[in-house]
């Protein structure tokens, strides 16, 4: 959700996602989303995502019906049917009520090589049926070590550019997640996380023009928990986060979501 603020700012509405990872049975992810759903049933002035295993999307929507949490995927495959054994297609995700899908994690790219084209293709299959793609893009240790951060993030960001026009721009979200920040209790600072954020923004301006850039949020995402939110949050390029490993414990998702709010 956009809003207009005084003098016409655009007011960007965070989003706090839980990235549940390869984490979580059935009963497991029953009793998570249960607790969850009590303990941030109240928040307003933010977007609450929880993105489950393949196997709980269903068990998990049941749950959060009516509630204030939205269902999102952690992948899917840029076809909407056919030969693609193990793979699951963006119809599929939308069926069992998905309205969002984390695409080009670290973890894809990395484990998976998963190519920046390949995310491409992903986000505009996701778009073209109304799921909201969060797209991830980041540095690992040695990329930052060389001083090359910028030229990295520029290449993933750009080979989305070839995929969707303008009016679909708008609707993407985008997760910097600096890869040698993720799982391992190392953030980046605050202030050069909102530096990077902004250089994605305003790779975006120049594709798309100025008014598309200030609509697009940015997330940061890498070991973010309750204790470090805040100074994120606080910037004002970052739209909110892509949560990890604090995901998985209720209370501290939800102090996360607590210290999001816009209003």
């Amino acid at each position: 959700m956009i809003l207009q603020g005084q003098g016409g700012k655009i007011m960007r509405i965070p989003v706090i996602a839980g990235n549940w990872k390869m984490n979580k049975t059935v009963v497991e992810s029953t009793a998570l989303v249960k607790e969850i759903k009590d303990f941030v049933r109240n928040y307003k002035g933010v977007e609450i995502v929880v993105c489950p295993p393949f196997t709980s999307l269903w068990i998990v929507k049941g749950v959060i019906n009516g509630s204030n949490l939205h269902l999102g995927a952690q992948d899917m495959y840029w076809e909407e049917r056919g030969a693609f054994t193990g793979e699951i297609s963006p119809l599929m995700l939308k069926d069992v009520g998905c309205e969002y899908v984390i695409l080009g994690h670290s973890e894809r790219r990395g484990h998976f090589k998963e190519s920046s084209e390949e995310v491409g293709k992903k986000v505009k299959a996701a778009l073209k049926i109304n799921l909201l793609p969060i797209v991830c893009v980041g540095e690992n240790l040695l990329e930052r070590e060389e001083g090359k951060t910028r030229v990295v993030i520029e290449k993933q960001v750009k080979a989305l550019f070839s995929e969707i026009d303008a009016p679909d721009a708008r609707r993407i979200i985008i997760a910097y997640e600096p890869v040698w920040a993720i799982g391992t209790g190392k953030s980046a600072n605050a202030t050069d996380a909102n530096q990077i954020i902004g250089y994605i923004r305003e790779l975006f301006s120049q594709e798309y023009g100025k008014v598309v850039s200030e609509q697009i949020k940015i997330l940061y995402g890498g070991s973010v928990n309750p204790d470090n939110i805040k100074e994120f949050i606080d910037e004002p390029e970052i739209d909110g986060a892509l949560v990890g490993g604090a995901s998985l414990n209720a209370l501290s998702f939800s102090q996360i979501v607590k210290a999001t709010q816009l209003f």
